[in-house]
């Protein structure tokens, strides 16, 4: 396979800098040339890697903006949601690719290259309704899941249930059952709390470009 240059881009850098390490043993096919926290590629890349922690829907602006950007290539949505209706208002948003998080690694990297090469679009692993994907994420070594993680980050941001919900395509019953496996594994008991403890723990987006680090 020839070597493709990519852009990742993400509102956290925890997630990005994990991304990038998983990613790294596979250099001799991919390099990753920017981590972009702004979802602004300046740099030309062939395809850019919308990771989509704490639910920033594919179907939104941000990827119809980064699909008009030229030096972006190829957009592809990496997300746990792989809800048809998602997936298709993704693709129709002008992403070129649909990725599972829970895709192994070795697949995750074949399947960007195929949809590189106009071989596919949508690619799910038979592991993609686990609990925990590849890379790094806040909250981790409290051992948090990234799907506990992601309703963390959205309720630090100051979402209702309602919205979590919606934001992360769960029922109001899954979004309550996360809430309290959080609570417990960062022993707090309430919802002021648990914001308290995001903010803290680096569960509020970062919001600036970091480069990769050599």
């Amino acid at each position: 396979m020839d070597s493709l240059r990519i852009a990742l881009v993400d509102d956290y850098e925890i997630v990005l800098r994990g991304l990038e390490m998983m990613l790294r043993s596979y250099g001799d096919t991919l390099e990753v040339v920017e981590l972009d926290l702004n979802r602004n590629v300046d740099k030309p890349v062939d395809l850019t890697l919308y990771d989509t922690f704490a639910a920033t829907p594919g179907d939104g602006k941000e990827v119809n903006e980064l699909a008009s950007n030229p030096l972006a290539g190829k957009v592809v949505i990496y997300s746990w949601d792989l809800n048809e209706a998602r997936v298709k208002a993704a693709l129709a948003n002008g992403a070129s690719g649909y990725l599972s998080k829970g895709l192994p690694a070795a697949r995750l990297v074949r399947a960007i290259h195929e949809i590189h090469r106009g071989e596919g679009q949508v690619f799910q692993g038979p592991g993609h309704q686990a609990k925990t994907s590849l890379g790094d994420w806040p909250g981790r070594e409290e051992g948090l899941t990234q799907r506990e993680a992601e309703v963390l980050a959205l309720i630090t941001q100051g979402l209702n249930n309602a919205e979590i919900a919606d934001r992360a395509r769960l029922s109001v019953n899954t979004v309550k059952t996360f809430i309290r496996s959080c609570y417990r594994r960062i022993g707090v008991t309430n919802r002021s709390n648990a914001i308290l403890w995001g903010l803290e723990h680096g569960f509020f987006p970062d919001h600036k470009r970091v480069r990769p680090r050599q």
